[in-house]
C-alpha cells in the first residue's frame, strides 16, 4: 500500500463527502435555479452546505460564496476588490509568502496602476504586525495574509495584524488566505477581523472543483465572472451542486473535533521531527511553532531525486507547493532558505489520519535514499 504524505497539496475525499456528491448527483441533480421541484430540491442541498460552511467560519450563510476553488476565490477577492474601490486607493499591501493565485494576481493589478508592497520576514525568520501597519496610509485599499504558509506551514500573525490594522485604518479591507489552515486551527471570521476568506474543499477531504469566499456583510466586490445571477451575481454560472454537497459534509465531518485532530498531528509531527534529526545531513526548515500538519526539511539530495525514489518505494511526498508543479517558487527564500539547501527541500504533510508505521517507513526510505543515492 502507498503512502500518501502530501495531504498540503490534496487530501483523500472522506466517506461522507464522496456519499454526498453521488447522492447530489444522482437524486437532487436538478439545476438549483430551476423554479420546479427538482430544481428546489437541489438548491436545499445547496442551501445546506452554504450553512454548514458559514457556522464553521462563525458567519451566516449570506456571507459565503462558491467557487471552482481558492484560486478563484482569491482572484475573486482581489480583482474585486481593485475593480470596486480602486479608482480612490491604489496600494496594496501583502506578505512576500503568498500563494501563487495570489502572487500571480498581484503582479497583473500592478500593470494596471496599483502599488502592490509585499512585506518579508525579519532576519530571525518572522513577521511582524508592526511592518504590515507601518506600511498602510490613507492610499492602501486591501491587505493580504495567508493564514499558513503552505511549503513551510509557518502560521502568519493574521488576528494581530489584522486587528491592528482596523484600530488605526478602519476602511482598509482585509483579506486572508484560509486553505492551510481551515479545518485544521480553530478560527472564526469576526476574531480574525477578516472581511475575505478564501477557502478550498480538497485540502480538507473533500472533492476539487470547489472552494468558497467569505464576504464581510457591507464589502463590495466586483465580480470577474458574470452571466445569470447565481451567488447573489458575485459569480455566475450554474453551482455544482455534487461538490458543494460533499464541501458541506466534509466541513460537517471534522468541524466538530478540529483541535482534538491537531494534537493528534502534533503528536505525529514530535515524533517525526524527533526521528528525523537522528539523520545525519537532513536540516528542518518548518519552524518550531509551524502548523503540525506541514513540515519542510532539506536532504542531500536533489529534490527530484529524493521525491522519484521515495515514490519507487510508494512514498509520496513534494518539493513544495504543487500549484508550482516541481518549480522553487521562492518562498523558502524568503525564509532564508537557499542555494543547495532550498535545491534539496522537501515538503511532509500529515492527517490525522497518518500512522507512526507510516512515518517510519518514510524515515527509513529517506534515510537510504540518503545514503546510497547520487545526486
Amino acid at each position: 500500500m502507498s503512502i500518501y504524505l502530501d495531504n498540503a497539496a490534496t487530501t483523500k475525499p472522506c466517506r461522507e463527502a464522496v456519499e454526498s456528491a453521488v447522492n447530489a448527483m444522482t437524486e437532487n441533480f436538478g439545476n438549483p435555479s430551476s423554479l420546479h421541484r427538482a430544481g428546489l430540491d437541489a438548491q436545499l442541498v445547496l442551501d445546506n452546505a452554504r450553512k454548514v460552511i458559514a457556522s464553521s467560519t462563525g458567519a451566516e450563510s449570506e456571507n459565503i460564496i462558491f467557487t471552482s476553488g481558492a484560486t478563484e476565490s482569491n482572484n475573486l477577492a482581489i480583482r474585486g476588490i481593485c475593480s470596486a474601490y480602486g479608482k480612490r486607493k491604489k496600494k496594496i499591501i501583502v506578505s512576500s509568502v503568498e500563494h501563487a493565485s495570489v502572487d500571480e494576481t498581484l503582479n497583473d493589478v500592478e500593470k494596471n496602476g496599483f502599488e502592490v508592497v509585499r512585506i518579508s520576514p525579519r532576519e530571525d525568520g518572522n513577521f511582524y504586525a508592526e511592518d504590515f501597519i507601518n506600511a498602510c496610509d490613507e492610499n492602501t485599499v486591501l491587505i493580504i495574509m495567508m493564514y499558513v504558509n503552505n511549503e513551510t506551514g509557518y502560521i502568519l500573525p493574521v488576528q494581530e495584524t489584522f486587528t491592528k490594522v482596523k484600530k488605526r485604518f478602519p476602511d482598509i479591507i482585509t483579506h486572508t488566505d484560509c486553505v492551510q489552515a481551515y479545518m485544521k486551527i480553530n478560527f472564526k471570521a469576526g476574531r480574525l477581523c477578516a472581511d475575505l476568506i478564501s477557502l478550498s474543499g480538497h485540502k480538507i477531504h473533500a472533492v476539487k472543483g470547489i472552494g468558497a469566499l467569505y464576504i464581510r456583510k457591507g464589502i463590495r466586490l466586483i465580480p470577474i465572472i458574470t452571466g445569470g445571477k447565481q451567488e447573489k451575481g458575485i459569480r455566475s454560472g450554474t453551482e455544482s451542486v455534487p461538490l458543494a454537497a460533499a464541501f458541506g459534509s466534509a466541513v460537517n465531518r471534522f468541524s466538530k473535533d478540529i483541535d482534538t485532530r491537531y494534537e493528534k498531528v502534533s503528536e505525529l509531527k514530535k515524533y517525526l521531527v524527533e526521528k528525523i534529526s537522528e539523520i545525519d545531513g537532513v536540516e528542518i526548515n518548518s519552524p518550531e511553532n509551524c502548523s503540525p500538519y506541514i513540515i519542510n526539511i532539506s536532504q542531500n539530495k536533489r529534490s527530484e531525486i529524493m521525491l522519484h525514489f521515495l515514490e519507487s518505494k510508494g512514498i509520496y511526498v513534494s518539493s513544495g507547493s504543487a500549484c508550482s508543479k516541481g518549480q522553487q517558487s521562492g518562498v523558502l527564500g524568503q525564509f532564508g532558505i537557499t542555494g543547495k539547501r532550498a535545491d534539496c527541500a522537501i515538503r511532509i504533510s500529515m492527517t490525522a489520519e497518518t500512522t507512526i508505521q507510516e512515518l517510519d517507513e518514510f524515515i527509513n526510505a529517506l534515510k537510504y535514499g540518503m545514503e546510497n543515492l547520487r545526486g
